[in-house]
């Protein structure tokens, strides 16, 4: 079985080490930072966010390490700002300055080409906007393996949603969902699952959107699953940053497992199962609004089953690929682990009733960002 491998996007909130707010301070926090890390160390779309990228890894214990070695770095930059990285698909505290929108030409053309997405009416910076994901790698694969990977792996995406759910307070307010991240992005285009596609329609579909003003560019395409336009990957894009090392990692190995398992079916030209779009498109409102403590629908037979059990079924397609790169009893006993305590957006919840503040809960998620 070929080895792929990975290479993880974690994006992080800057927030004030004193109000815990978030806080525009990225460029300063980069500045430093970026001397240790160069190009691994990264702008957002706003100047109180940050990004890491790792390097291409076909080992799980490596990959750990540099996200650990990121993580201490930005960590350390942070410190000198008098802020600190919190990894969280939203801010749990609303800022108490305007977000600014960092100062590049392509995302001053964005704020200006999707202003209401952006700025509220009297010009400020919407705070809803400011969101955190985790995204990850998947390669060597080009775009036509990679978008028929897609669709294999697509009616399973929203059972890593559900896994990696980390944004249950928003602005001082719980949400009710377990991401809120994940409604918050869907307001801009393209967000969603992947469309069936071959390499010359999604050529053609990406330069008709760009053509028609619905995208910038074709970095814009936010499909849950992506040919990258940077490297040769496959890019999932279904989950909240987590503060927890372990869960990151476990999600990177999930998804190179599932990649791995379905890779020879697309090379020996299976057809991807049809899953019908409405059905899809619950099965993501359903990971965003319960994640693993209600129910999803089953990628195969399309019922309500807990989302806990589809985790486990996940996990048995998955396990081809995991044994053939020996991850497989490490998966099962960080499953057990997130299984035990509910996963971040129910450790938020638990923290915040054991001591009533949000800014607690910031507290629990920055120290959570930078244990190793």
């Amino acid at each position: 079985m070929k080895i792929l491998t990975m290479g993880v996007e974690e994006e992080f909130v800057l927030v004030d080490r004193t109000t815990r707010a978030p806080v525009n301070r990225a460029p300063e926090v980069i500045r430093r930072a970026s001397r240790a890390l160069g190009e691994q160390v990264q702008t957002e779309f706003f100047n109180a966010q940050i990004e890491i990228c790792t390097r291409a890894t076909a080992s799980r214990r490596d990959l750990r390490d540099e996200l650990s070695r990121l993580r201490a770095t930005v960590g350390a930059a942070a410190r000198e700002e008098h802020c600190m990285p919190v990894a969280c698909g939203t801010p749990v505290l609303p800022p108490e300055e305007p977000l600014t929108v960092t100062d590049t030409e392509r995302y001053r053309l964005m704020a200006s080409r999707f202003a209401s997405l952006v700025t509220r009416a009297d010009g400020v910076a919407r705070d809803d906007g400011l969101v955190c994901g985790c995204h990850v790698h998947i390669g060597t694969l080009d775009r036509e393996h990679a978008l028929a990977l897609a669709q294999h792996m697509r009616p399973w995406l929203p059972v890593l949603q559900a896994l990696a759910g980390n944004s249950p307070y928003a602005g001082r307010h719980d949400t009710g969902y377990q991401s809120w991240r994940a409604v918050e992005h869907a307001r801009w285009p393209t967000v969603g699952p992947t469309p069936v596609l071959d390499e010359p329609q999604y050529l053609a579909h990406v330069a008709r959107l760009v053509r028609d003003g619905t995208l910038l560019d074709n970095r814009m395409v936010y499909w849950h699953a992506r040919p990258s336009e940077h490297v040769p990957t496959l890019e999932i894009r279904v989950a909240d940053a987590n503060a927890e090392l372990d869960t990151v990692v476990l999600l990177a190995i999930l998804v190179r497992g599932l990649a791995a398992t379905l890779l020879p079916r697309v090379e020996a030209g299976v057809p991807a199962p049809v899953v019908p779009g409405p059905s899809l498109l619950r099965a993501h409102r359903l990971a965003a609004s319960q994640g693993l403590a209600g129910t999803g629908l089953d990628p195969v037979d399309g019922r309500e089953r807990p989302a806990a059990r589809l985790l486990d079924a996940l996990i048995a397609l998955a396990r081809p690929g995991l044994d053939s790169t020996g991850d497989t009893d490490w998966v099962d006993a960080q499953w057990e682990r997130i299984r035990a305590d509910g996963g971040g957006a129910a450790r938020q919840r638990d923290v915040f009733r054991r001591h009533g503040r949000f800014s607690a809960v910031v507290d629990a998620l920055a120290a959570a960002t930078m244990r190793s």
